[in-house]
């Protein structure tokens, strides 16, 4: 689960042209037989986001259910439409097929366009050569033209060379009559037609498609294809031109492109032709599928993975695999009621398992590469390590339109529920502090070299420790960590992360260390000892770290402790936790302890605690200040590095670092 707070300009996910979306390789495999037998037209024509509309991640459940839902029409009638006005924000959405796509080439072209719209940012249509899919968040089905968004797409070749001036003059009229005829007959047939040598109106060399979408009347696809041949026709002599509008789609082209509507024009010799076609296909197939089992028999597991749309080699490695399907049903098809949690990359919720065991499933959209790269992150990741405070996977599914990670199901859920006194079922006792605290240092040295590995998770906080029923701890969420190999001192990188986790030398110089994740490890141990968020957004407030040295300097240890425990607590030994964690916190990287160091000096009561010095500040009102215009509840708040110098504040020695560096780019 993913902090509101989040804060973060990561690295792009290295690409090769792909579209971000993951579910779709899946689905096209299991598509197979039928994309063998006909052409659901999946080349894309145009895709265009809504670049002017700012949305926030809590639009996220109504667009996965508008596109879930909208598929149960298409497949009965080729057209869907479904919308959500509440909860708020509003989601419309619309799909449609081409007339003349059979059903298995339908449903097909709209799974494309259902997994790759969400590369848009926000809202957007897409534009497929066999279908239409748009989302946006006003209800935009009468909409005929949109002068701003229409667009007109014309080839680069021209179909009769530039120096045969009467021929060029035939061709534009061959297709202005081809134009003419196609956007009478569609019309007249429910706002569908093709004009060529198997349509209406055929003109020699000329092919032409006309599709209003079924949500307009008669009247209004009129109106649309009218403005859609008077764009069209400017394309000529260019061989092929498609004119994309809010309410219709035309295209005309010198070679055949659509298919012959069976369905219309009742030939049976068609459709014995495309039967014998099919069940040739499929034998084909099957020996060939034999074939393949053959191969795989006799290849290395790596290879196999490769052809199985080059996944993560660790997914198939461990058999992590589920259903989509079955998972859905897991949670009751998502029900609000089994919400464990709410982040700004998805939901989490309890599922129970056909077998009756029950799990977390972690619900994520992807529409930000980001969020791709993060999947894999923590899947690769949290599966090539095990360790009893780290939170286990169970498994994935990346078939549906939005892909699955599925964990061990932990009943007291996070720290922060816990910690909050307005929603906690139970006051933890000194003791039980110390143990998440304990738990939640060792899963991290083993993290920073216990495993083999130098992991560091960068987002470390409350709300990502999770407590099973004997409330250890366990580290969640992996989506932000990174590797760093033996030899290297520090990754430069992308700032990710939550604010007042963050270390100062990572925030202004992108500098990461696993002392990052030290310093996170202090702020979150001084909010377990006081009870109190460290929450930078409340204006005119202190950081919980500033909170607790202003009383450790003036030697009031009570009030450094959550008031809830009563003064129940061994004076000695809350004092060496509160030095440890201020000791976690301070400015310079050499002066935080490693998390093995943090280890020792829980486990070993007679170790001596050094004497922190003062630690950096975050000034909540500056933060407050600059946040405030920027951030919202599903944005990621994002500051440049003289901002946060500016907010640093301090003892002069521990800020001086990074006041120099104020200038330096993130």
């Amino acid at each position: 689960m993913r902090s509101s707070e989040h804060f973060s300009s990561r690295e792009p996910m290295k690409s090769n042209g792909a579209s971000p979306s993951i579910a779709l390789p899946l689905l096209a495999l299991s598509a197979y037989f039928s994309l063998a037998a006909s052409d659901p037209r999946i080349t894309e024509a145009g895709l265009y986001c809504d670049n002017s509309t700012v949305v926030d991640g809590s639009i996220i459940p109504n667009y996965i259910a508008v596109l879930r839902e909208i598929p149960k029409s298409v497949t009965d009638q080729h057209w869907g439409n479904y919308s959500l006005t509440s909860p708020p924000p509003a989601v419309y959405g619309l799909a449609q097929c081409h007339g003349d796509l059979i059903d298995n080439d339908c449903l097909l072209c709209y799974a494309r366009s259902r997994n790759r719209l969400p590369a848009c940012p926000n809202f957007g249509r897409l534009y497929l050569d066999g279908c239409f899919l748009r989302v946006d968040g006003y209800d935009f089905y009468n909409e005929t033209v949109d002068p701003m968004h229409d667009v007109l797409n014309c080839s680069s070749n021209s179909a009769v060379p530039a120096d045969q001036k009467e021929r060029m003059a035939e061709f534009s009229d061959r297709v202005d009559q081809v134009l003419r005829n196609v956007l009478a007959s569609a019309v007249l047939n429910k706002g569908f037609a093709v004009a060529g040598k198997d349509g209406a109106g055929g003109v020699a060399g000329v092919y032409a498609l006309a599709q209003c979408w079924s949500t307009l009347d008669a009247g209004s696809c009129r109106v649309c294809l009218e403005n859609a041949t008077s764009k069209a026709r400017s394309c000529t002599p260019r061989e092929e031109a498609r004119a994309m509008n809010a309410g219709c789609f035309l295209r005309y082209s010198t070679t055949k492109f659509y298919s012959v509507p069976v369905g219309r024009a009742g030939s049976s010799t068609i459709r014995v032709t495309i039967a014998i076609a099919l069940s040739a296909t499929a034998a084909t197939l099957l020996v060939l599928i034999g074939a393949y089992i053959g191969y795989k028999e006799y290849s290395k597991k790596k290879q196999v993975q490769s052809s199985l749309m080059r996944l993560p080699m660790t997914i198939s490695k461990s058999g992590l695999y589920f259903k989509y399907e079955t998972l859905e049903k897991a949670t009751n098809f998502f029900n609000e009621s089994r919400k464990l949690g709410q982040g700004g990359a998805g939901s989490v919720y309890k599922g129970i398992l056909p077998n009756g065991k029950v799990v977390a499933i972690k619900r994520l959209v992807f529409n930000t590469r980001q969020w791709v790269d993060d999947f894999f992150n923590e899947v690769n990741l949290i599966n090539r390590i095990q360790h009893k405070n780290l939170i286990r996977l169970l498994g994935c599914s990346i078939e549906g339109p939005e892909s699955l990670l599925v964990y061990e199901y932990l009943p007291n859920r996070s720290l922060d529920l816990v910690l909050s006194v307005n929603n906690a079922t139970r006051i933890l006792t000194w003791e039980e502090r110390l143990h998440i605290i304990t738990g939640t240092a060792e899963g991290l040295a083993y993290l920073h070299g216990g495993c083999g590995m130098k992991i560091i998770h960068r987002d470390i906080k409350a709300s990502n420790i999770l407590l099973d029923e004997n409330l250890m701890a366990k580290i969640a969420d992996f989506g932000l960590a990174r590797c760093i190999a033996p030899d290297q001192s520090h990754l430069s990188t992308g700032i990710a992360g939550t604010l007042g986790y963050m270390a100062p030398e990572y925030l202004v110089r992108g500098q990461l260390t696993e002392k990052a994740d030290v310093y996170a490890f202090g702020v979150l141990v001084l909010e377990i000892l006081s009870g109190r968020k460290n929450s930078l957004y409340t204006q005119g407030s202190s950081s919980v770290v500033q909170l607790v040295w202003k009383h450790y300097k003036s030697n009031n240890l009570a009030a450094c402790i959550d008031p809830a425990l009563q003064s129940e607590f061994p004076i000695l030994e809350a004092s060496n936790v509160i030095q440890i964690s201020l000791l976690c916190t301070q400015a310079s990287v050499e002066l935080r302890p490693s998390m093995s160091g943090v280890v020792e000096m829980l486990h070993d009561k007679d170790h001596v605690v050094p004497q922190p010095k003062q630690p950096p500040f975050l000034n909540a009102s500056v933060l407050y200040n600059k946040c405030s215009s920027r951030s919202s509840t599903s944005t990621h708040a994002q500051l440049t590095a003289s901002e946060v110098s500016s907010s640093l504040t301090g003892s002069p020695q521990s800020n001086s670092q990074y006041m120099i560096e104020a200038t330096e780019s993130r």
